[in-house]
């Protein structure tokens, strides 16, 4: 922006002299003829470096006219430098230092030393009006802190309620927790007696009057003792799931190998049956809670079993890797990777998250027996051990299911049985 000088004269040469003086310096020059066309200038524009006006002018002379600019308080920051032809004594010089004036110019004017003494004026303008314009912009960052402060104390104020509802509503729901697995556990126990019941009285029914009964009555005793065969098996599940929910998070050094022969030895039946498979490459010793281990491995094997095509026998594969992965803290921690694989039905892969749920089944009960809650179990032993678990999957191609389990626990007790070549380790090439 150039800087715009207000020249205030009664005689047009001396504008013109000014105008020939200040013109190459780039200046905005504007011309009054007289104190009067000066304020009516000056009632429309403000933005004015400096003014140069002639002290004796008709009407209202350059004494007056500086005292009516400096009444208006937009006006007062506007240097006035006065231009005469005489010296008027200490007295009047005074004077014109009193209505505002900072200077005098004497005629005939020196153009040195006004482009000097006017140059000085506008660089202290343009200096000025660039911190009046970074005071804006200081003062517009300032309220926008201001707010941002404002909103953030809000948000902080807006978290902390949130976290102490988050906390309450936890605290609630843990209570809820306990006390459902404490009634899972209470109801599914107390259900055992009457089932048992019913399985008994149906059992001595059907052998003590069978010879009596017609077909259609022995079909019904048929379905009550499957119905409470099923039912049994599903409270039996419940109890598991509930005495997995309240087992400590302890954990021993211990060799997988055992834990994975016993459950091939209590499922030795129905692998006969199946003529399967069970190919195993060596397991390592990593921290566990062997009494969990066991039912994850029994679920994962039953599942292979019990999902196998009929046309084919089932071919299981069990193997393992170590591998370093990095946490949430950038700390590395090993894990044990082990990897079942099956050549079974299988199943489409956009319902890989959902056969974890409870009671969650892609197949209906006449085709595969089962309770729905087998994987959850497998889910909730693995995430008891601080791990994950996730299968791949494709329809009449099989399953492999994976589990990472940390190689080291906290509270890791006495180690446990880590024989590595423990003689019961020769029959895992079970057929």
């Amino acid at each position: 922006m150039r800087p715009k000088i207000l020249l205030v004269d009664d005689r047009e040469d001396n504008l013109m002299s000014m105008e020939a003086i200040l013109a190459p310096d780039g200046y905005a020059l504007v011309k009054a003829s007289s104190g009067s066309q000066a304020l009516k200038i000056l009632l429309s524009e403000i933005d004015f470096a400096l003014i140069l006006m002639d002290v004796k002018m008709p009407n209202l002379n350059g004494f007056e006219t500086a005292a009516l600019i400096y009444e208006r308080e937009k006006l007062k920051h506007i240097p006035i430098i006065f231009i005469t032809a005489n010296n008027y004594g200490e007295e009047n010089i005074y004077k014109g230092y009193r209505m505002g004036a900072i200077d005098y110019i004497y005629k005939p004017i020196n153009s040195d030393l006004l482009r000097a003494k006017v140059s000085v004026l506008v660089d202290l303008y343009r200096k000025n009006h660039r911190l009046i314009e970074q005071e804006k912009r200081l003062t517009i960052i300032n309220r926008n802190l201001e707010m941002e402060v404002t909103e953030r104390k809000a948000s902080e104020e807006r978290v902390k309620e949130l976290n102490r509802q988050l906390l309450e509503n936890i605290a609630l729901l843990e209570s809820a927790n306990r006390d459902l697995d404490r009634f899972a556990f209470m109801a599914s126990h107390d259900l055992q007696e009457p089932l048992r019941k019913i399985r008994t009285f149906s059992d001595l029914l059907f052998v003590k009057y069978q010879s009596v009964l017609d077909n259609p009555a022995v079909n019904y005793i048929n379905r009550i003792q499957n119905a409470a065969v099923r039912m049994q098996t599903l409270i039996s599940d419940i109890l598991a799931f509930s005495r997995i929910n309240n087992e400590k998070d302890t954990f021993v050094h211990y060799n997988l190998n055992l834990i994975l022969q016993e459950a091939m030895d209590e499922l030795d039946a129905t692998i006969q049956e199946k003529k399967a498979s069970i190919q195993i490459q060596e397991l390592p010793s990593i921290d566990v809670n062997p009494g969990l281990m066991r039912p994850l491995f029994e679920n994962l094997l039953s599942n292979a079993l019990k999902y196998s095509k009929k046309d084919e026998h089932p071919v299981i594969d069990i193997r393992s890797e170590i591998i370093t992965a990095t946490t949430s803290n950038k700390e590395p921690v090993k894990y044990c990777r082990i990897y079942v694989q099956d050549n079974g039905i299988g199943f489409d892969q956009v319902y890989a998250e959902q056969i974890f749920d409870m009671f969650r089944r892609l197949h209906v009960h006449s085709e595969f027996e089962g309770t729905g809650i087998g994987l959850t179990l497998c889910k909730k032993i693995v995430e008891k051990h601080n791990g994950f678990i996730s299968v791949q999957s494709k329809v009449n191609k099989g399953s492999t299911f994976i589990i990472s389990l940390p190689v080291h626990q906290p509270n890791v007790e006495s180690s446990g049985n880590t024989q590595e070549d423990d003689p019961t380790l020769l029959m895992l090439g079970k057929k």
